[in-house]
């Protein structure tokens, strides 16, 4: 009997421990995007000729910036001044085998582009497939996040059904407006979304650091939730 029960826990936990993790929250998997929070100077160009690229060369603004609603977030960027988009949103999507990610933009047309894709952790590449594009192309979004002030994204296609290289169409490189490029980021972390907290939040004459409008928002509705969970990872 003391020989069955001793086999018994022994299965449990060697059960426990073959047990998959569960999934991470949506706010947890996007934690590698956090460096993206903030305003981005943008110059794009497509791909051609030197003469082509100098003529169609443009200069954007991205802003990214959390968002929440109950238990969801996710980040929403603003375009201004782009040729190609004025908004969208980058969420999670629970996958069995590796995290997915879904980015909706609004193109400057007012139409819909969804893309989903995974993120390599090895050379921080998101590369992002489109889903609701044209039936003899496919088309895909490929954003490089090269130092905490600096990423590129590039928009490429190729002929549908097909496995030739992808061709480039145009490029945008980005850099964090009001950050020297060598700075390297130091600074109190936001307590919502544990990235640089960069705007001051008080609370019962406490204060608080936060990286966004949007996640000073979320812990003026929350804020004992939050104060709560940095307490406890400040413990562990």
């Amino acid at each position: 009997m003391h020989r069955a029960l001793t086999l018994l826990v022994a299965l449990s936990g060697l059960a426990r421990a073959d047990a998959p993790k569960p999934a991470p929250g949506a706010k947890d998997a996007l934690q590698p995007f956090n460096l993206l929070v903030g305003s981005w100077k943008g110059a794009g160009a497509p791909e051609g000729t030197r003469e082509e690229k100098f003529a169609g060369q443009w200069e954007e603004t991205i802003a990214w910036e959390w968002a929440f609603k109950g238990h969801d977030a996710w980040l929403a960027l603003t375009f201004t001044k782009s040729k190609h988009f004025t908004k969208g949103e980058l969420r999670y999507t629970p996958a069995k085998d590796e995290p997915k990610y879904t980015l909706v933009l609004t193109n400057t047309d007012k139409s819909a582009a969804t893309f989903v894709g995974t993120l390599s952790d090895k050379d921080k590449v998101l590369t992002l497939t489109r889903t609701d594009g044209p039936a003899t192309e496919e088309q895909r979004l490929v954003f490089s996040l090269l130092h905490h002030n600096r990423h590129l994204y590039r928009f490429e296609t190729r002929p549908a059904g097909t496995t030739v290289a992808f061709t480039k169409k145009y490029q945008v490189g980005a850099t964090k407006q009001g950050v020297a490029f060598a700075d390297v980021p130091k600074g109190p972390e936001c307590i919502v979304s544990g990235g640089l907290g960069t705007m001051k939040v008080l609370y019962k004459g406490k204060e608080y650091y936060v990286c966004c409008s949007g996640c000073r928002d979320e812990f003026k509705e929350n804020p004992e939730k939050y104060i709560k969970e940095a307490e406890a990872k400040a413990k562990k």
